[in-house]
């Protein structure tokens, strides 16, 4: 499980990083490029924080015969999906398009505050997570493996980011014809 686990918190943290730094690019330029760059993060990271959370159920069963615990590193990175799920939310919510990327920017960078928490909860209150034997475990098996596992991990991150940023231009230029053609 730690050849999924691992990885996948990885790619998540980082996904989110790319997100609020598009986020306040956005802010300082306007280009929603910047918008769709930010969203797009958000959703990839939010893919790989779920497959990282399952993964930590499933290890967790394993190691404690125990599915679920609120263990804070568990629990903060609930709480972290839960806050970006929000992000997702508000772009729905809100219609107009330069207002809808505001508000999510300034959302994003909201959400991106508790990204350090997870981060912290993993390797400062390691109460039942495996964090302390984690690096004994890989040697066990293969740190080699692991850094593979990680680079093809991030490599996937990679292209459903441009794939999914793809996808968002797209969107947006059909609503920009949408809205141009209401107009008329």
């Amino acid at each position: 499980m730690i050849f999924v686990y691992a990885p996948a918190g990885f790619a998540a943290i980082l996904a989110f990083a790319v997100a609020v730094a598009a986020s306040v690019m956005f802010l300082r330029n306007k280009n929603l490029w910047f918008d769709a760059l930010a969203v797009s993060a958000t959703e990839v990271g939010l893919g790989f924080l779920a497959v990282n959370l399952a993964a930590g159920v499933v290890w967790s069963y394993q190691t404690r015969a125990i599915w679920w615990t609120w263990d804070p590193a568990v629990a903060s990175a609930l709480v972290c999906g839960l806050v970006y799920a929000s992000y997702l939310m508000l772009r729905r919510a809100v219609e107009e398009p330069s207002q809808r990327a505001t508000f999510s920017a300034v959302w994003s960078i909201f959400c991106f505050i508790d990204a350090p928490l997870v981060t912290a909860a993993v390797y400062r209150w390691r109460a039942l997570h495996p964090h302390r034997s984690l690096w004994a475990d890989v040697a066990a098996v293969s740190q080699t493996a692991l850094a593979a596992t990680t680079a093809a991990t991030l490599a996937l991150a990679a292209v459903l980011l441009v794939l999914r940023l793809r996808q968002q231009n797209t969107r947006r230029q059909r609503e920009s014809a949408r809205r141009i053609a209401q107009a008329m």
